[in-house]
């Protein structure tokens, strides 16, 4: 950890531990295509990360531990965020779909269960599913 992140809210430090995730599943095939690097830019905005940390998380996104949102709706809004990278580039790898239910897992989904949340949030943002249907979905297939 740098010396600038101990000066970090614990919101920040949740955004980048998430916005690592994310990079980790943009790397689970091993390139970063410009689809996907324009998705991380978005996101990179929207959780307030700048460049300098943007450029460190992409080199070393696995020195970030995930972050498990105490809330049963920011899960799904990260399960969102990770399932929206997996489709990025237009397609999903299988590489893709494993680092995908590792880090279902992460969040805090049932062990016996992440399989499944993991092919329907696939299959949800492959049908173009925003983030209000997105919810329902995962709650109706999670059933919690």
């Amino acid at each position: 950890m740098a010396l600038s992140d101990y000066n970090l809210s614990g919101e920040q430090k949740r955004n980048i531990a998430h916005f690592a995730s994310i990079v980790r599943l943009a790397l689970a095939d091993d390139i970063i295509t410009v689809d996907e690097e324009k998705l991380l830019k978005r996101l990179a905005r929207r959780f307030h990360i700048l460049e300098e940390k943007y450029k460190e998380i992409l080199e070393n996104p696995n020195d970030y531990s995930q972050a498990t949102p105490h809330s049963y709706d920011e899960r799904i809004e990260h399960l969102y965020d990770l399932a929206t990278m997996v489709f990025a580039d237009g397609e999903a790898s299988k590489e893709e779909a494993d680092v995908l239910k590792k880090l279902v897992i992460g969040l805090g989904f049932p062990l016996d269960n992440a399989e499944k949340v993991t092919n329907e949030s696939i299959h949800l943002i492959l049908n173009n599913n925003d983030l209000e249907d997105f919810s329902k979905a995962i709650k109706r297939v999670n059933r919690i």
